[in-house]
């Protein structure tokens, strides 16, 4: 955002999403985004509030409109990348799901929400042997429950190949 303003009333909007209010917080984002349609942090913060409303529909464009942007914090970029990717999920566009969170992850290779999405698309996609793997070794590397933790590198052993078998010999 260029003016202090400009960034007083993306504060507003968001402090409006967040307290509840994200009819309100939608309005005036989508004000904002028309007077400056190239800040991609506005771009992110509307898509943000269309995802809260349920008008994944509508998100889409301010999503890809902020990550083609310039000016998003790592985060943000972050957050753009899982909401885009989970959008086309709910919205039936597997393969554009698969797509965006594969690119999230170039950037983002440990987030646990891009694997965990992407583990969902690729199952919509009928890839179910690398959507189990993707869970397995996120379930594996990130579970704090102690039996997991027990059994945490068979899973991840298992995790390379479900389909794995001993031959038993009676």
């Amino acid at each position: 955002m260029t003016t202090d303003s400009g960034d007083e009333l993306l504060a507003e909007a968001v402090g409006l999403r967040t307290r509840g209010e994200a009819e309100r917080a939608r309005e005036r984002l989508v004000a904002l985004a028309d007077r400056h349609p190239d800040d991609a942090e506005v771009a992110y913060q509307t898509a943000w509030t269309h995802d809260a409303l349920g008008v994944e529909a509508e998100a889409v464009a301010y999503y890809e409109r902020a990550l083609a942007g310039t000016g998003l914090s790592a985060e943000d970029r972050l957050g753009a990348l899982v909401g885009l990717g989970s959008t086309f999920r709910i919205l039936g566009r597997y393969e554009e799901a698969v797509r965006t969170l594969r690119g999230g992850l170039a950037e983002f290779p440990d987030d646990g929400a891009l694997r965990t999405f992407l583990a969902m698309a690729l199952f919509n996609t009928g890839q179910h042997d690398e959507a189990m793997r993707i869970l397995l070794e996120l379930l594996a590397t990130t579970s704090e429950d102690p039996q997991v933790r027990t059994y945490r590198r068979a899973i991840g052993h298992y995790a390379k190949d479900l389909r794995e078998t001993v031959a038993r010999q009676d």
